[in-house]
């Protein structure tokens, strides 16, 4: 492991995130820290999950597709356009089988209101949608895809494999209740790189639908949408417990993991990263702050302690 930010009040450095990084170059790797252990790299993989739907059969329009991919706000286009992927086979939201929830945007919430949480709300609804859809498509049971043994869940295995050339020893369930795989930060940047540059037409259509409709990927005001409409020819994936990718149409790539599971490094370090890339960065940077609050003022900020 190694430092990756600092979270500083008034000059004092406060808190230390650790965490391991694996930067791809298209061919070699540098790693910062240890890229070789396996971690689950929960929502960074769903560009490699819905390159395998599409693999699988799953034809949607580009906007679709980029939900597929998203860790979603919640918001009335993100539900909508779940609903247009279940009806797409004749089927309606009650057929989604992730958790009930509120929407996870600041905006989306409000907006929502004292609503009762619901299942096309969470922000993987779109996944779980293409999954069901997928499977209809196949003539396979969508009672049970969320079952690792399904022939959905082996097919998305298969993908992750393919383009990480990596080893998964584990697998669980997500926070959403579909299986997650383990994966090494080594093969996530590498799996990573082969969708930012289409090495199989599944993962060139995911990485267009994203690039497309980043708010579809997110939200508006969202890190992950913002960065991919700042930097061009970028994609960009969190995932839950301090995940995060980034890869680039040339192949470039970058998978983290900040150890104590906390998100609220992610931007720093990942401009850090990007910058160390040689990704003119300039655009992200206010992006990217997140301030230390004291008595409600700024009196500091989280800083990426790579560069």
């Amino acid at each position: 492991m190694i430092e990756l930010a600092h979270y500083i009040r008034n000059g004092f450095v406060e808190s230390i995130h650790y965490g391991s990084m694996a930067i791809f170059d298209g061919t070699t790797f540098t790693a910062l820290g240890d890229i070789d252990s396996e971690i689950f790299p929960r929502s960074a993989t769903k560009p490699l999950q819905a390159s395998a739907m599409v693999r699988l059969g799953l034809d949607l329009p580009e906007r679709l597709l980029a939900l597929t991919c998203a860790s979603h706000s919640g918001g009335e286009m993100h539900r909508l356009a779940a609903k247009e992927i279940l009806n797409s086979v004749g089927l309606d939201i009650d057929a989604l089988q992730c958790p009930t929830d509120r929407p996870y945007g600041d905006a989306e919430r409000r907006a929502f209101g004292s609503q009762a949480p619901a299942r096309d709300v969470h922000n993987c609804s779109g996944k779980h949608a293409s999954m069901i859809a997928t499977s209809v498509i196949n003539g396979w049971d969508i009672q049970s895809y969320r079952d690792p043994l399904h022939p959905l869940q082996v097919e998305i295995k298969k993908e992750y494999l393919d383009a990480s050339g990596a080893a998964s020893s584990h697998v669980a369930v997500d926070g959403c209740g579909a299986p997650i795989f383990s994966m090494s930060l080594k093969g996530l940047a590498k799996a990573s790189s082969s969708v930012s540059t289409g090495n199989t037409p599944s993962r060139a259509r995911v990485f267009a639908a994203m690039r497309t409709f980043p708010e579809m990927v997110g939200g508006e005001k969202r890190f992950t949408t913002e960065a991919m409409r700042l930097i061009p020819g970028l994609m960009v994936k969190e995932g839950a417990e301090g995940v995060e990718i980034a890869a680039l149409a040339d192949g470039r790539s970058v998978a983290f993991k900040v150890i104590d599971g906390s998100m609220r490094a992610i931007p720093a370090v990942l401009v850090a990263a990007l910058s160390r890339m040689g990704v003119d960065v300039a655009s992200l940077h206010e992006l990217a702050k997140t301030p230390v609050l004291g008595g409600g003022l700024p009196v500091g900020e989280i800083v990426a302690a790579i560069s």
